[in-house]
Formats: C-alpha cells, structure tokens, sequence
C-alpha cells in the first residue's frame, strides 16, 4: 500500500442537512437528496455527528483492504506524509440542496484553548456544480457586532431568516475558488457542489437554532461551548474579498499547472490544479503527500511498473514515499492538495 497511490472505498458522510444530488454529475450516484450529503476524501478525522453510522464514520476505508486510513498513517507516517509524519488536511466533496446555519470554525489558538487540538478549521471551496439560484453567504454586513449577533441567535428560534440577513452574499459559478479564513461567518446555500480543502477537524460553531427543518440542540450548535464562548469564534472586522484567481505556474507541452491556493494566501494548505490535453506530467511535491482529485475527463497514474486508469470523480492518495515515480497524463482537470 505504501509504494503506490492509495485508492478509497466511497466514503458519504451523515449530516443533519439534505443534499446530494449533484453527486450524480460527479460520482455517478442516484440523482436525489439525502441525508449523506458529503464524500470525505482520504481522510482520517472522524465525523463528529450525534447519531454515528458505524465507529469510523469519517474515516476512509482503503480499496480491497480491512485496513482504515488512520491505521496505515500511524503504521507508517514517514513514508506515508513525509518528514512531519502527519496528515495536516481534509479533502471533501459536498452538496447541499438547503442553506446551512451561519457558522464559524475556530482559528488554531481557539482550537488549543477549547478543544485541546493543533488544528483549527481554516477551508477552501472549489465550485465543481451548482443548481438554479446557488449562494453562498461569505462575512457579515456592515454594522453587525457581538450585541447583534447575539440577538439574531435568540431570534432564529422563531425567525429562521434571522441570521440570514446579517450576511453578505455571493452567486457562485462553476470552477471558482474561495478562500474561508477560521473565525469567519459563511454558510453554503442551496445548491452548491463543493469541493472542501481544509484543516484536518470537524469543529463547527454554528449558533443559529434551525438547519432547514432540523432543529439543532445546544451541543450541535456550540460544540459544547457557552453561548459567549462560541461568539468569539466570530471576526466581526470586515471580511475580505477572498475569491482566489487561479495563478498560471507552467503550461506547456499539453499541461497548464495552475496554483488555486497558495502559501501567500495561508499556511494550512496548498491546492493546485492540472489542466491536461494529451500532455503528462511528474507528481512531485517535496516531503509531502498529496491528496488527487479528478474534476473533468480520464486519464492515468502510472510509473515503471504500475498504470491506473481514472476518470471524473476518481481520488487518491499519493504517498510522500512515491513522489516523483508516479505521472499522470490524458484529457483531464485534476486538483493536487497537500
């Protein structure tokens, strides 16, 4: 398994929204909602849901194996992630078909006095699909402080549009990239496929009472926090344009690498993007895995002695130990995070 790309069984996700059915496009799946609106992807963090759909729901389960993600990165995590020896992100694909509650994901020093963990939850968003009349709510408008916010919770008990107009919004088009710095208010509305880079945990404050029809208890909504411990997970300064514009690295001989998110734009990850026409190119991060996810076409991986065969909704896990043995090549669009 470690001197090769690593390959998943398919891994939904359980959350208390509905979605799912642009999956269809991307995965082939049934056309229709659900409530497995997410695909987590080469990962080895554990959902935190109230209802758990079996002991590692989150975790991905290798191709033709027993073995779960986790095992075989503490087994070897040298070769496996590099010198660090640790998987620092979280790959997802999502589709929600309602508007998630206002939310928030805390910074690392939150994260550290809260939740006893090195990891915050700073994201990225790829736009892989949309349906009619897709938003995406991104920092809050000009005038909302702690007291507004405060009583825009109260009032989404009883008014689910509360939290809603405190927000500022966008209409997404396919293939744009946004960056969502910890401790910013967003939501992802209605009719969205995303693809999610971010870092390796499940820690969402989401102080709003409602998702849609669910209504969501106190440790959904705060993660166990009190009400003014989970407000300062909100940056209430004026939210930057973070709307990333792809940056060219190389194009020639039928590839176009281009960096979506880079180091100037955060420390937590770094996502690039290969256009293929008929051209190949090396996979070779220094000391790094990647995480490998087709977004259009088909092509192959392949070095001396293996070939693999992908498609549109195929991804892997390239081990730091491959780096530079393995090539990709064909008619494709496929995203590199690491």
């Amino acid at each position: 398994m470690i001197n090769s790309p690593v390959f998943f069984e398919r891994n939904r996700v359980g959350r208390v929204y509905s979605g799912g059915k642009l999956f269809s496009g991307f995965f082939g799946d049934e056309p229709v909602d659900g409530f497995l609106p997410e695909e987590w992807i080469a990962s080895s963090v554990k959902a935190i849901n109230k209802v758990q759909l079996h002991e590692k729901e989150g975790i991905s389960k290798i191709k033709d194996s027993d073995m779960y993600f986790d095992e075989l990165l503490e087994k070897y995590p040298s070769e496996m992630c590099g010198s660090r020896g640790k998987m620092r992100i979280l790959v997802k694909v999502l589709d929600s078909a309602v508007r998630l509650p206002a939310q928030a994901h805390p910074d690392k020093p939150f994260s550290k006095k809260y939740f006893n963990s090195s990891y915050g939850k700073t994201e990225s968003w790829i736009i892989l699909d949309t349906r009619e009349n897709a938003k995406i709510y991104f920092g809050f408008k000009d005038g909302v402080d702690k007291v507004v916010f405060s009583k825009a919770i109260d009032d989404s008990k009883t008014d689910k549009d509360a939290m809603e107009r405190l927000m500022l919004y966008r209409e997404p088009q396919k293939d744009d990239v946004f960056l969502v710095p910890a401790k910013t208010v967003h939501a992802i509305g209605a009719g969205c496929l995303i693809l999610e880079i971010q870092e390796p945990t499940d820690f969402t404050v989401q102080p709003e009472h409602w998702c849609d029809e669910y209504e969501l208890n106190d440790k959904e909504m705060y993660l166990s926090l009190t009400k003014e411990q989970a407000i300062e997970c909100f940056d209430f300064t004026p939210a930057p344009d973070t709307k990333m514009i792809p940056q060219v690295l190389t194009d020639a001989d039928g590839v176009v690498k281009e960096n979506l998110i880079g180091e100037s734009a955060t420390d937590c990850f770094i996502v690039n993007r290969y256009n293929l026409n008929g051209g190949r190119t090396a996979l070779n991060i220094t000391d790094s895995y990647g995480v490998y996810i087709v977004t259009e076409g088909e092509g192959v991986v392949e070095s001396v002695d293996y070939k693999k065969e992908i498609k549109k909704g195929d991804y892997f896990f390239m081990p730091a130990c491959c780096m530079g043995k393995f090539s990709i090549s064909g008619n494709m669009k496929i995203v590199e995070c690491y």
